[in-house]
């Protein structure tokens, strides 16, 4: 049944209804038990700590017994931290273990907090200051923590000692710089040693980077935040990694920085320390094994590309007989590689690697564009998908169990399973099937639970049409109103992409993105989605047809899909056609209708990257080069200069506060509109980051883009 009226308060006070979800899966060596954080319903942002063990759920820590509501002020660093992850609760967000799972720190309020899940009460662990990242060491002796950019030690019983002081302000220990944390996927800056005496940490020095001063419009009383942001083309904070012993010694680890400034990787295990390194323009990857006594680096591997090298999440890894763990890509596949051998067949696109036990490896791969599942690769065994239903997944695995979580038709799903047969090399069980979706397990895994979900169950429930459009077969989805009948008059379209690299919006699965595109179907449009050219999940030519133009291909398809979508469905008016979009899909939907107003007759733009070298250098320069050598690739790729061209309505949204697209990206292309003389709107939002989090905000957010598009494209049709 759909409610459309309730959904816009339901999807501010759910935060995208990702309250209530069960996440961040951990599970013991043995596979008996699973560590997770969910908050206490579909409404409540409070983050708690959870084990699941013989089929029963038991709170370890709930931050409103600890320390109050859980809301209280964090570390800037940790803010900061949580902006990048586009963290949407409080309390409990994040957790980790020894290695035998026994032992949990977590930090509220900047407090250090641990629990034994053993049995007992969490209890508070002095600290030297507000904490930030809490890791025991693998044997449960002592917990390091970064506070005010310095690394610390602490024994249990509260002895404390600092690790590396920061020299400056500009300089931390033990955090990941802005890059690492926005756009290669690493939110941590150090990695235990498995002999819990050592430790691999990074150095950041952001001295070198441009500054930015990020104020408050709505309270000029107040002073602005000083943030380092490495636009594109200019430089990058120095980042160098350090053996730090618990005895004091230090020994700085050695590559050729100047070559490959861009530290994509790190970590420390039975085979020693290594790490990841890549060169700016991103064309090499090396994989570096450390000497632990000098600090001197060997090549292992070197991957190269004449565009950019993709980083996949989880890679370098290695096994326990020392097999190399890394992707390759060849012609339209990118393949998993055990040892230099390629383990996976062509066709299936390796996603991200999981983890790492024994010999075997967990990954992520899609074999369709619209689905992606776990898989394990056990040698002599080859290749077993787990996850069975249709759905987007990922999933955590050790010790014979595996939870496989995800996105499904129904909606976040999270299963658990002991598998039953035995792996020849290790004893321990074999991973078979999933428990999401027990209705489709496998006979040859054992399922024994299901981790529940509290989300709030929305209140329209999408109804996507799943189209193949044009002659580039783009995968698309058509949501129309729940109450039309085919045939009985024309609608208009709204167009709701991201179409951008890193993010599929188009899947056979329910997320808070295909309700969004149900309910603006229930306000009266025909909406379609459509994941084109540079969007993941199909391969490293698809990936990479956007190098050196993020404009022209992403447009054309979505003029491509549009039109193929009008063929087959006689009710859409193309004479009437909107488009939306946050951030990339922003940015594509003003593209639309400065460049193409004979498809495009309205568009609302949030949070769009007008000005390419405004974004950040890592991000930007994988896509574009540098702009002072592809000057043209920048001009080609940004909408301003190109502002006189605007004829069609125009809402600019953008949060004041955002530290990712700065709202420079917005304002500036505004005063271009003006000084051209093109009318256009433009929504400010005080406070609000590049993932707006005031409940307020969102729910009259989506009113205020419907009744804009809505008034837009009436009034076109009455003017005919």
């Amino acid at each position: 049944m759909t409610n459309s009226a309730d959904f816009p308060r339901q999807f501010a006070r759910s935060r995208r209804f990702s309250l209530g979800v069960p996440r961040h899966f951990t599970v013991s060596p043995d596979g008996r038990r699973v560590l997770f954080v969910r908050t206490g319903s579909g409404t409540d942002p409070v983050g708690r700590l959870w084990q699941y063990e013989d089929g029963r759920e038991r709170l370890l820590a709930d931050p409103g017994l600890l320390v109050g509501s859980g809301a209280g002020a964090v570390p800037e660093e940790e803010r900061l931290r949580r902006e990048r992850a586009r963290e949407r609760s409080v309390g409990v967000v994040s957790y980790a273990t020894d290695d035998a799972a026994r032992l949990v720190a977590f930090a509220l309020s900047g407090a250090l907090w641990a629990v034994r899940t053993d049995g007992g009460a969490p209890f508070p662990v002095p600290a030297a200051g507000p904490v930030v990242d809490p890791r025991p060491s693998p044997d449960g002796r002592h917990i390091v923590y970064v506070s005010r950019r310095s690394f610390h030690i602490v024994d249990l019983a509260g002895a404390d000692r600092r690790l590396a002081h920061a020299e400056g302000p500009e300089v931390s220990y033990g955090l990941a710089e802005y890059v690492a944390a926005e756009s290669m996927n690493r939110l941590r800056g150090y990695w235990w040693a498995p002999d819990s005496r050592h430790l691999l940490v990074a150095r950041v020095d952001t001295s070198p980077v441009e500054r930015r001063y990020l104020g408050d419009p709505a309270d000029p009383a107040k002073p602005p935040r000083t943030i380092p942001y490495p636009a594109a083309g200019t430089p990058n904070a120095e980042v160098s990694l350090h053996l730090l012993a618990l005895d004091g010694e230090r020994i700085a680890v050695n590559w050729d920085r100047e070559a490959y400034e861009y530290v994509v990787d790190a970590g420390w295990d039975a085979h020693g320390p290594f790490l990841a390194v890549q060169s700016r323009d991103q064309r090499i990857v090396r994989t570096l094994a450390v000497d632990p006594a000098t600090g001197a680096t060997e090549v292992l591997h070197e991957r190269t590309d004449p565009a950019w090298v993709e980083l996949v999440p989880g890679t370098p890894a290695r096994t326990a007989s020392g097999a190399l763990v890394l992707p390759e890509d060849d012609g339209d596949t990118r393949y998993l590689t055990i040892g230099g051998r390629r383990v996976t067949p062509e066709g299936l696109q390796l996603d991200a690697v999981l983890g790492v036990e024994g010999d075997g490896v967990l990954f992520t791969a899609s074999e369709d564009p619209l689905e992606t599942h776990v898989w394990r690769h056990r040698p002599g065994h080859g290749n077993r998908r787990l996850s069975r239903g249709p759905g987007r997944y990922t999933g955590v695995g050790r010790g014979g169990t595996v939870v496989v979580a995800g996105l499904t038709p129904r909606g976040h799903e999270a299963g658990v399973v002991r598998d039953a047969e035995p792996d020849p090399a290790t004893g321990a069980g074999m991973d078979t099937a999933t428990g999401a979706g027990m209705d489709t397990a496998s006979d040859a895994g054992t399922p024994y639970g299901v981790i529940t979900s509290l989300a709030e169950e929305p209140a329209v429930t999408p109804r996507p049409v799943h189209l193949t459009l044009g002659e580039r077969e783009l995968r698309g989805a058509l949501y129309l109103p729940s109450w039309h009948k085919e045939g009985t008059g024309k609608l208009p379209v709204l167009l709701d992409p991201y179409g951008g690299p890193g993010l599929q919006l188009v899947g056979r699965v329910r997320g808070w993105f295909s309700c969004v595109s149900q309910w603006f179907a229930e306000q009266g449009f025909a909406v379609l989605v459509v994941d084109g050219r540079g969007t993941p999940g199909r391969g490293p030519a698809w990936e990479k047809a956007v190098h050196g133009d993020q404009l022209t291909p992403a447009l054309e398809d979505q003029v491509d899909a549009l039109r193929a979508a009008g063929a087959r469905c006689g009710d859409l008016d193309l004479t009437r056609v909107a488009i939306r979009g946050w951030s990339f899909g922003g940015f594509l939907a003003a593209a639309a209708v400065l460049h193409r107003p004979d498809v495009f007759h309205a568009a609302v733009a949030g949070a769009p990257p007008t000005d390419q070298r405004l974004y950040d250098t890592h991000w930007k320069e994988r896509f574009l080069g540098h702009p002072d050598k592809q000057p043209e690739n920048y001009v080609r790729s940004s909408l301003v200069g190109h502002g006189h061209l605007l004829s069609r309505p125009l809402l600019l949204v953008h949060g004041l506060a955002d530290d990712n697209v700065a709202a420079a990206h917005t304002l500036r292309f505004s005063a271009e509109l003006l000084a051209a003389g093109k009318p256009h709107s433009v929504l400010p939002l005080p406070g609000a980051t590049h993932l707006p989090a005031d409940d307020a905000v969102n729910e009259q957010l989506l009113h205020f883009q419907r009744d804009f598009l809505l008034d837009a494209l009436a009034e076109r049709a009455a003017r005919g």
